[in-house]
């Protein structure tokens, strides 16, 4: 029991010490808010800052979230967390609807960018050339699904970001 409440204490005290990392969201030049917007916490609880601070603490004392904060700052957006962790769950229903040009999945995905109904059609139309050309591309078949979830990701993200950044708040 006293192990117990230590472990809490500890816990406590951390996350009360990166309450100005909290408090400190959006300000402008501050870059993403590594404990809020950043690692397992973002995407577990990307509405709830408080949450989202202690899962990534619990984590792993956030380091997870401090080092994507660090090496790859424009992933620390929970939309774009929540995006690549569905695609990666999801990657064979997701190609394969991609390729069809329609399907749950792929309208699940378009609304995790928060993608306008009316540009749905268009972004697909995009993403399966894409993706056509990177499974049409030598060596597609020897990648790991990781590789292969995470190159979807890129020409997702590079769809709806690039050309359609006004159809959706990516």
């Amino acid at each position: 029991m006293k192990n117990a409440k230590s472990i809490i204490l500890t816990i406590a005290a951390i996350v009360c010490s990166f309450s100005g990392v909290v408090a400190a969201k959006g300000e402008q030049g501050s870059g993403p808010s590594p404990y809020v917007e950043c690692g397992i916490g973002a995407a577990l609880f990307s509405n709830t800052s408080w949450a989202a601070v202690s899962s990534n603490v619990i984590w792993d004392l956030g380091l997870t979230a401090l080092s994507s904060a660090t090496s790859s700052p424009e992933m620390c957006n929970a939309k774009k967390v929540k995006a690549a962790m569905f695609i990666r769950d999801t990657y064979p229903n997701i190609v394969e609807e991609t390729a069809s040009g329609q399907g749950e999945h792929l309208i699940a995905l378009l609304q995790i960018f928060e993608c306008s109904n009316d540009s749905h059609a268009q972004i697909i139309q995009s993403v399966r050339s894409k993706v056509g050309a990177q499974v049409a591309s030598e060596g597609y078949s020897s990648l790991s699904h990781l590789d292969k979830a995470a190159q979807y990701y890129n020409a997702i993200n590079d769809t709806v970001e690039n050309d359609f950044s006004t159809s959706c708040a990516a």
